[in-house]
Protein backbone atom coordinates (compact mmCIF):
# COMPACT_ATOMS: atom_id res chain seq x y z
CA UNK A 1 0.00 0.00 0.00
CA UNK A 2 2.48 2.44 -1.18
CA UNK A 3 1.20 5.76 -1.40
CA UNK A 4 2.63 8.55 -3.80
CA UNK A 5 5.05 10.96 -2.10
CA UNK A 6 2.85 13.84 -3.40
CA UNK A 7 0.56 13.40 -0.70
CA UNK A 8 2.88 13.89 2.25
CA UNK A 9 4.38 16.66 0.05
CA UNK A 10 0.79 18.60 0.19
CA UNK A 11 0.86 18.22 3.58
CA UNK A 12 3.88 19.52 4.01
CA UNK A 13 3.42 22.33 2.33
CA UNK A 14 0.13 22.77 4.07
CA UNK A 15 1.97 22.85 7.42
CA UNK A 16 4.21 24.82 5.95
CA UNK A 17 1.55 27.61 5.04
CA UNK A 18 0.46 27.92 9.12
CA UNK A 19 3.62 27.77 10.71
CA UNK A 20 5.81 30.85 11.18
CA UNK A 21 9.27 31.16 10.80
CA UNK A 22 11.26 28.41 12.55
CA UNK A 23 11.84 25.04 12.69
CA UNK A 24 9.81 22.00 13.40
CA UNK A 25 10.87 18.77 14.91
CA UNK A 26 9.05 16.13 14.34
CA UNK A 27 10.41 12.42 15.49
CA UNK A 28 9.39 8.95 14.85
CA UNK A 29 8.11 6.47 17.04
CA UNK A 30 10.63 3.90 18.64
CA UNK A 31 10.76 0.70 18.75
CA UNK A 32 9.83 -0.75 22.17
CA UNK A 33 11.00 -3.91 24.33
CA UNK A 34 8.35 -6.86 24.83
CA UNK A 35 11.00 -9.14 25.99
CA UNK A 36 14.24 -10.06 25.84
CA UNK A 37 15.69 -8.80 22.96
CA UNK A 38 12.12 -9.22 20.94
CA UNK A 39 10.11 -5.88 20.24
CA UNK A 40 6.26 -5.29 19.98
CA UNK A 41 4.84 -4.59 16.81
CA UNK A 42 6.20 -1.52 15.29
CA UNK A 43 3.63 1.42 14.24
CA UNK A 44 4.58 4.66 13.19
CA UNK A 45 3.97 7.78 15.03
CA UNK A 46 0.96 9.02 13.27
CA UNK A 47 1.51 12.45 12.79
CA UNK A 48 5.58 11.78 11.67
CA UNK A 49 4.00 9.68 9.09
CA UNK A 50 1.47 12.05 8.10
CA UNK A 51 3.94 14.51 7.05
CA UNK A 52 6.39 11.85 5.71
CA UNK A 53 5.27 8.87 4.88
CA UNK A 54 8.01 6.96 6.20
CA UNK A 55 7.53 3.68 8.24
CA UNK A 56 11.00 3.25 9.80
CA UNK A 57 11.58 3.91 13.11
CA UNK A 58 15.01 6.09 14.67
CA UNK A 59 14.02 8.70 12.20
CA UNK A 60 13.38 12.63 12.68
CA UNK A 61 11.86 14.74 10.38
CA UNK A 62 12.92 18.90 10.36
CA UNK A 63 10.81 21.78 8.67
CA UNK A 64 11.89 24.66 8.18
CA UNK A 65 10.93 27.65 7.31
CA UNK A 66 12.26 31.00 6.54
CA UNK A 67 10.27 33.43 4.16
CA UNK A 68 9.56 31.68 0.55
CA UNK A 69 12.16 29.25 2.12
CA UNK A 70 10.66 25.72 2.39
CA UNK A 71 13.20 22.73 3.70
CA UNK A 72 11.97 19.31 4.40
CA UNK A 73 14.64 17.17 6.37
CA UNK A 74 15.40 13.63 6.97
CA UNK A 75 17.59 12.03 9.75
CA UNK A 76 17.27 8.47 9.55
CA UNK A 77 18.84 4.49 10.01
CA UNK A 78 22.14 4.39 7.26
CA UNK A 79 22.31 0.98 5.15
CA UNK A 80 23.99 -1.62 7.32
CA UNK A 81 23.76 -4.79 5.13
CA UNK A 82 24.89 -6.78 7.92
CA UNK A 83 21.51 -5.43 10.22
CA UNK A 84 19.31 -5.71 7.37
CA UNK A 85 19.86 -9.32 7.39
CA UNK A 86 18.02 -9.49 10.34
CA UNK A 87 15.98 -6.70 10.40
CA UNK A 88 14.61 -6.33 6.96
CA UNK A 89 15.72 -3.54 4.00
CA UNK A 90 16.11 -0.02 5.04
CA UNK A 91 15.70 2.98 2.75
CA UNK A 92 19.03 4.83 3.98
CA UNK A 93 20.08 8.47 3.53
CA UNK A 94 21.07 8.18 -0.29
CA UNK A 95 17.39 7.19 -1.40
CA UNK A 96 14.95 9.31 1.31
CA UNK A 97 15.86 12.00 -1.60
CA UNK A 98 14.31 10.18 -4.21
CA UNK A 99 12.00 8.43 -2.30
CA UNK A 100 10.46 10.77 0.78
CA UNK A 101 10.76 14.32 -1.66
CA UNK A 102 13.43 15.44 1.41
CA UNK A 103 15.64 18.33 0.59
CA UNK A 104 18.23 16.70 2.65
CA UNK A 105 19.02 13.18 4.44
CA UNK A 106 21.32 12.18 7.15
CA UNK A 107 22.23 9.51 8.91
CA UNK A 108 20.22 9.38 12.46
CA UNK A 109 23.70 9.15 14.19
CA UNK A 110 24.81 12.78 12.68
CA UNK A 111 21.33 14.17 14.45
CA UNK A 112 22.75 15.84 17.98
CA UNK A 113 25.81 16.84 15.65
CA UNK A 114 24.09 18.47 13.36
CA UNK A 115 21.33 19.90 15.23
CA UNK A 116 22.79 23.26 16.63
CA UNK A 117 23.69 24.44 13.35
CA UNK A 118 19.63 24.16 12.54
CA UNK A 119 18.34 25.76 15.60
CA UNK A 120 21.03 28.43 15.56
CA UNK A 121 19.60 31.74 14.10
CA UNK A 122 15.52 30.09 14.67
CA UNK A 123 13.02 32.02 16.63
CA UNK A 124 10.33 29.61 16.69
CA UNK A 125 10.98 25.92 17.77
CA UNK A 126 7.73 23.83 16.74
CA UNK A 127 8.35 20.40 19.10
CA UNK A 128 6.18 18.08 21.59
CA UNK A 129 7.41 18.74 24.69
CA UNK A 130 7.19 15.55 27.48
CA UNK A 131 7.11 12.46 25.47
CA UNK A 132 10.67 11.62 25.71
CA UNK A 133 12.52 13.76 28.71
CA UNK A 134 15.81 12.92 28.03
CA UNK A 135 15.85 14.33 23.95
CA UNK A 136 13.84 17.24 25.33
CA UNK A 137 16.60 18.00 28.10
CA UNK A 138 18.97 17.31 25.13
CA UNK A 139 17.32 20.12 22.65
CA UNK A 140 16.58 22.58 25.86
CA UNK A 141 20.75 22.33 26.20
CA UNK A 142 21.06 23.09 22.70
CA UNK A 143 19.02 26.20 22.67
CA UNK A 144 20.77 27.00 26.44
CA UNK A 145 24.37 26.78 24.91
CA UNK A 146 23.31 28.52 21.64
CA UNK A 147 21.56 31.60 24.17
CA UNK A 148 24.95 31.57 25.76
CA UNK A 149 27.26 32.16 22.79
CA UNK A 150 25.50 35.12 21.75
CA UNK A 151 28.73 37.24 21.68
CA UNK A 152 29.67 35.17 18.38
CA UNK A 153 25.86 36.01 16.91
CA UNK A 154 24.99 32.81 17.72
CA UNK A 155 21.10 32.10 19.24
CA UNK A 156 18.31 29.73 19.78
CA UNK A 157 14.37 29.51 19.58
CA UNK A 158 13.10 32.09 22.34
CA UNK A 159 9.61 30.58 21.54
CA UNK A 160 8.36 26.72 21.74
CA UNK A 161 5.00 25.90 19.77
CA UNK A 162 3.52 22.56 20.07
CA UNK A 163 3.17 21.75 16.44
CA UNK A 164 0.06 19.38 17.01
CA UNK A 165 -1.88 23.27 17.10
CA UNK A 166 -1.50 22.71 13.51
CA UNK A 167 -1.28 19.15 12.78
CA UNK A 168 -4.73 18.02 14.33
CA UNK A 169 -6.54 21.08 12.95
CA UNK A 170 -5.24 19.82 9.56
CA UNK A 171 -6.41 15.78 10.36
CA UNK A 172 -9.62 16.66 11.74
CA UNK A 173 -10.75 17.29 8.11
CA UNK A 174 -10.39 14.53 5.91
CA UNK A 175 -8.78 14.53 2.35
CA UNK A 176 -10.17 13.01 -0.59
CA UNK A 177 -7.50 10.58 -0.20
CA UNK A 178 -7.57 9.87 3.52
CA UNK A 179 -11.73 9.21 2.65
CA UNK A 180 -11.00 6.31 0.05
CA UNK A 181 -8.88 4.88 2.68
CA UNK A 182 -11.00 5.02 5.15
CA UNK A 183 -14.30 3.58 2.88
CA UNK A 184 -11.79 0.44 2.40
CA UNK A 185 -10.50 0.11 6.08
CA UNK A 186 -14.53 0.59 6.41
CA UNK A 187 -15.67 -1.63 3.75
CA UNK A 188 -12.74 -4.40 5.20
CA UNK A 189 -14.09 -4.40 8.65
CA UNK A 190 -18.23 -4.69 7.01
CA UNK A 191 -17.26 -7.65 5.30
CA UNK A 192 -15.53 -8.94 8.36
CA UNK A 193 -18.38 -8.20 10.57
CA UNK A 194 -20.80 -9.98 8.38
CA UNK A 195 -19.14 -13.24 7.89
CA UNK A 196 -17.70 -13.40 11.84
CA UNK A 197 -21.73 -13.09 13.15
CA UNK A 198 -22.92 -15.82 10.14
CA UNK A 199 -19.57 -17.93 11.97
CA UNK A 200 -20.92 -17.46 15.46
CA UNK A 201 -21.91 -20.69 17.43
CA UNK A 202 -23.10 -21.23 21.32
CA UNK A 203 -20.16 -23.06 22.86
CA UNK A 204 -17.39 -21.00 20.84
CA UNK A 205 -14.67 -19.37 23.25
CA UNK A 206 -14.54 -15.65 22.55
CA UNK A 207 -11.12 -15.64 21.52
CA UNK A 208 -12.65 -17.83 18.34
CA UNK A 209 -14.68 -15.04 17.68
CA UNK A 210 -11.90 -12.48 17.96
CA UNK A 211 -9.86 -14.85 15.79
CA UNK A 212 -12.01 -15.38 13.04
CA UNK A 213 -12.85 -11.49 12.79
CA UNK A 214 -8.99 -10.28 12.82
CA UNK A 215 -8.21 -13.34 9.96
CA UNK A 216 -10.96 -11.68 7.71
CA UNK A 217 -9.43 -8.71 8.53
CA UNK A 218 -6.13 -9.59 7.40
CA UNK A 219 -7.86 -11.26 4.12
CA UNK A 220 -9.35 -8.23 3.37
CA UNK A 221 -5.89 -6.57 3.06
CA UNK A 222 -5.21 -4.84 6.26
CA UNK A 223 -1.90 -5.07 7.97
CA UNK A 224 -3.05 -4.31 11.81
CA UNK A 225 -5.82 -3.40 14.19
CA UNK A 226 -7.07 -0.20 15.12
CA UNK A 227 -7.18 -1.80 18.70
CA UNK A 228 -7.64 -4.18 20.42
CA UNK A 229 -10.50 -6.29 19.83
CA UNK A 230 -13.53 -6.56 22.34
CA UNK A 231 -15.84 -9.69 21.90
CA UNK A 232 -17.49 -9.82 25.03
CA UNK A 233 -20.06 -12.37 26.09
CA UNK A 234 -23.01 -12.17 28.09
CA UNK A 235 -22.11 -9.84 31.85
CA UNK A 236 -19.14 -9.16 30.05
CA UNK A 237 -20.52 -6.54 27.91
CA UNK A 238 -21.22 -4.60 30.85
CA UNK A 239 -17.71 -3.93 30.93
CA UNK A 240 -16.98 -0.69 28.24
CA UNK A 241 -13.22 -2.02 27.77
CA UNK A 242 -13.19 -6.13 27.93
CA UNK A 243 -10.42 -7.18 26.12
CA UNK A 244 -9.69 -10.97 27.88
CA UNK A 245 -11.95 -13.04 25.64
CA UNK A 246 -11.61 -15.69 27.46
CA UNK A 247 -15.03 -16.98 28.34
CA UNK A 248 -17.48 -19.52 26.70
CA UNK A 249 -20.21 -18.01 24.97
CA UNK A 250 -23.35 -19.18 26.32
CA UNK A 251 -26.61 -20.24 24.06
CA UNK A 252 -28.55 -17.40 25.88
CA UNK A 253 -26.01 -14.73 26.00
CA UNK A 254 -25.19 -11.20 23.43
CA UNK A 255 -21.84 -10.84 22.20
CA UNK A 256 -20.84 -7.34 21.66
CA UNK A 257 -18.20 -7.16 19.49
CA UNK A 258 -16.03 -4.13 19.16
CA UNK A 259 -13.43 -4.06 16.44
CA UNK A 260 -11.73 -1.77 13.39
CA UNK A 261 -9.22 -2.95 11.00
CA UNK A 262 -6.65 -0.08 9.79
CA UNK A 263 -6.13 0.08 5.71
CA UNK A 264 -3.18 2.87 4.84
CA UNK A 265 -3.14 3.75 8.54
CA UNK A 266 -6.64 4.80 8.78
CA UNK A 267 -9.00 3.02 10.97
CA UNK A 268 -12.31 1.80 10.98
CA UNK A 269 -14.21 1.16 14.02
CA UNK A 270 -17.82 -0.98 14.21
CA UNK A 271 -19.96 -2.15 16.99
CA UNK A 272 -22.38 -5.12 16.81
CA UNK A 273 -24.17 -6.80 19.49
CA UNK A 274 -25.95 -10.00 18.72
CA UNK A 275 -27.60 -12.88 19.91
CA UNK A 276 -25.58 -16.04 20.12
CA UNK A 277 -28.37 -18.41 20.21
CA UNK A 278 -29.68 -16.12 16.90
CA UNK A 279 -32.96 -15.37 19.21
CA UNK A 280 -33.16 -12.64 21.89
CA UNK A 281 -34.77 -12.73 24.90
CA UNK A 282 -37.63 -10.41 25.41
CA UNK A 283 -35.59 -8.25 27.87
CA UNK A 284 -32.85 -8.32 25.45
CA UNK A 285 -34.52 -7.19 22.84
CA UNK A 286 -35.93 -3.92 24.55
CA UNK A 287 -32.39 -3.02 25.78
CA UNK A 288 -30.92 -3.42 22.14
CA UNK A 289 -33.93 -1.81 20.13
CA UNK A 290 -33.39 1.25 22.81
CA UNK A 291 -30.16 1.62 21.73
CA UNK A 292 -30.38 1.19 18.27
CA UNK A 293 -33.05 3.45 18.06
CA UNK A 294 -31.00 6.09 20.35
CA UNK A 295 -27.87 5.16 17.44
CA UNK A 296 -30.53 5.85 14.57
CA UNK A 297 -31.30 9.41 15.91
CA UNK A 298 -27.82 10.57 16.85
CA UNK A 299 -26.91 9.76 13.25
CA UNK A 300 -30.14 11.51 11.82
CA UNK A 301 -28.66 14.69 13.56
CA UNK A 302 -25.39 14.63 11.71
CA UNK A 303 -24.98 17.55 9.08
CA UNK A 304 -23.29 20.90 9.17
CA UNK A 305 -23.88 23.59 11.41
CA UNK A 306 -25.05 20.99 14.09
CA UNK A 307 -23.09 20.81 17.17
CA UNK A 308 -20.77 17.56 18.93
CA UNK A 309 -23.08 18.10 21.73
CA UNK A 310 -26.56 18.08 19.87
CA UNK A 311 -25.84 14.26 18.95
CA UNK A 312 -24.65 13.21 22.26
CA UNK A 313 -27.82 15.30 23.45
CA UNK A 314 -30.02 13.34 20.99
CA UNK A 315 -29.05 9.99 22.13
CA UNK A 316 -29.16 10.81 25.56
CA UNK A 317 -32.79 11.71 25.51
CA UNK A 318 -33.85 8.46 23.83
CA UNK A 319 -32.03 6.34 26.23
CA UNK A 320 -33.36 8.09 29.33
CA UNK A 321 -36.52 7.82 27.66
CA UNK A 322 -36.87 3.94 27.20
CA UNK A 323 -34.84 3.42 30.56
CA UNK A 324 -38.18 4.93 32.47
CA UNK A 325 -40.07 2.60 30.27
CA UNK A 326 -38.16 -0.31 31.00
CA UNK A 327 -38.35 0.39 35.16
CA UNK A 328 -34.28 1.03 34.86
CA UNK A 329 -34.93 4.53 35.43
CA UNK A 330 -37.11 6.12 37.90
CA UNK A 331 -38.13 9.78 37.99
CA UNK A 332 -38.96 12.65 35.10
CA UNK A 333 -37.34 12.64 32.19
CA UNK A 334 -35.87 16.17 32.06
CA UNK A 335 -34.89 15.50 35.88
CA UNK A 336 -33.06 12.57 35.23
CA UNK A 337 -31.21 14.19 31.92
CA UNK A 338 -30.33 17.14 34.11
CA UNK A 339 -29.05 15.32 37.18
CA UNK A 340 -27.06 12.79 34.56
CA UNK A 341 -28.65 9.90 36.22
CA UNK A 342 -28.85 8.03 32.64
CA UNK A 343 -25.08 7.89 32.99
CA UNK A 344 -25.02 5.20 35.62
CA UNK A 345 -25.66 3.17 32.54
CA UNK A 346 -24.59 4.93 29.66
CA UNK A 347 -21.57 6.60 31.09
CA UNK A 348 -19.05 7.31 28.05
CA UNK A 349 -20.09 9.85 24.95
CA UNK A 350 -21.63 9.00 21.79
CA UNK A 351 -18.55 9.03 19.84
CA UNK A 352 -15.16 9.99 19.04
CA UNK A 353 -13.34 11.40 15.76
CA UNK A 354 -11.94 8.83 13.55
CA UNK A 355 -9.13 8.84 10.75
CA UNK A 356 -5.46 7.83 11.35
CA UNK A 357 -5.91 7.10 15.21
CA UNK A 358 -8.91 5.66 16.19
CA UNK A 359 -9.60 7.85 18.68
CA UNK A 360 -8.38 10.62 16.24
CA UNK A 361 -7.62 14.29 17.41
CA UNK A 362 -9.75 17.57 16.92
CA UNK A 363 -11.34 19.48 19.67
CA UNK A 364 -15.06 18.24 20.95
CA UNK A 365 -15.39 22.00 23.47
CA UNK A 366 -13.85 25.37 22.29
CA UNK A 367 -13.72 28.05 25.05
CA UNK A 368 -16.70 25.88 26.88
CA UNK A 369 -18.58 25.77 23.92
CA UNK A 370 -19.53 22.34 21.51
CA UNK A 371 -17.61 22.45 18.25
CA UNK A 372 -19.94 22.59 15.03
CA UNK A 373 -19.54 19.70 12.58
CA UNK A 374 -18.53 20.90 9.43
CA UNK A 375 -17.75 19.03 5.85
CA UNK A 376 -15.22 15.98 5.78
CA UNK A 377 -15.08 15.49 9.34
CA UNK A 378 -15.76 11.58 10.69
CA UNK A 379 -17.23 10.85 13.57
CA UNK A 380 -18.17 7.27 15.32
CA UNK A 381 -21.96 7.36 16.84
CA UNK A 382 -21.82 4.81 19.52
CA UNK A 383 -24.84 4.73 22.27
CA UNK A 384 -24.70 1.60 24.48
CA UNK A 385 -26.39 0.56 27.75
CA UNK A 386 -24.40 -1.50 30.51
CA UNK A 387 -26.34 -2.87 32.70
CA UNK A 388 -23.95 -4.96 35.77
CA UNK A 389 -25.22 -7.78 36.87
CA UNK A 390 -24.94 -6.71 40.57
CA UNK A 391 -27.45 -4.17 40.06
CA UNK A 392 -30.22 -4.83 42.04
CA UNK A 393 -32.63 -1.26 41.57
CA UNK A 394 -32.91 -2.79 38.17
CA UNK A 395 -35.33 -5.32 37.10
CA UNK A 396 -33.96 -8.47 37.28
CA UNK A 397 -34.42 -9.51 34.04
CA UNK A 398 -32.02 -6.61 32.96
CA UNK A 399 -29.29 -7.47 34.80
CA UNK A 400 -26.14 -8.52 32.95
CA UNK A 401 -27.01 -7.36 29.46
CA UNK A 402 -24.96 -4.87 27.79
CA UNK A 403 -25.69 -3.39 24.39
CA UNK A 404 -23.39 -0.67 22.21
CA UNK A 405 -23.94 -0.10 18.37
CA UNK A 406 -21.35 2.10 16.39
CA UNK A 407 -20.93 2.91 12.63
CA UNK A 408 -18.26 5.52 11.08
CA UNK A 409 -19.92 8.66 9.58
CA UNK A 410 -18.55 10.96 7.39
CA UNK A 411 -20.48 14.71 7.11
CA UNK A 412 -20.93 15.42 3.85
CA UNK A 413 -21.93 19.27 2.78
CA UNK A 414 -25.94 18.51 3.49
CA UNK A 415 -25.68 15.96 5.83
CA UNK A 416 -23.73 12.69 6.73
CA UNK A 417 -22.54 9.55 4.82
CA UNK A 418 -22.91 6.31 7.06
CA UNK A 419 -19.38 4.49 6.13
CA UNK A 420 -19.85 1.08 7.79
CA UNK A 421 -23.48 -1.29 7.41
CA UNK A 422 -23.19 -4.71 9.08
CA UNK A 423 -26.80 -6.17 9.86
CA UNK A 424 -28.27 -4.38 12.83
CA UNK A 425 -31.77 -4.58 12.83
CA UNK A 426 -32.89 -7.21 15.30
CA UNK A 427 -34.45 -9.69 12.47
CA UNK A 428 -31.33 -9.65 10.16
CA UNK A 429 -29.23 -10.89 13.63
CA UNK A 430 -31.76 -13.93 14.16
Amino acid sequence: MRTNKSVFESRRNKFFDTMEDGIAIIPSASEKIRNADITYPFRQDTDFYYLTGFEEPESVALLIKDGKNRDFVIFLRPRIPEEEQWTGRRLGPEAAVEELGADKAFAIGKFWNKLPDFLNHKSILYYVMGIDKARDFRINGIIEELKAEARKNKWGPWTIIDPRTILWNMRLYKSAFELENLKKACEITTEAFKRTIKAIQPGMMEYEVQALLEFEFRRGGSPRLGFETIAASGANATTLHYVKNDQVIGKDDLILLDAGCEYNYISSDVTRTFPAGKKFSPAQKDVYTAVLDAQKAAINKIRPGNTYQDIHMTAVYVLAERMIDMGILVGKLEEIVENQDYARYFPHRIGHYLGMDVHDCGPYFVNGKSITLKENMVLTVEPGLYIPPWDKDVPEKFRGIGVRIEDDVLVTGSGHSVLTDPPKEPGDLV
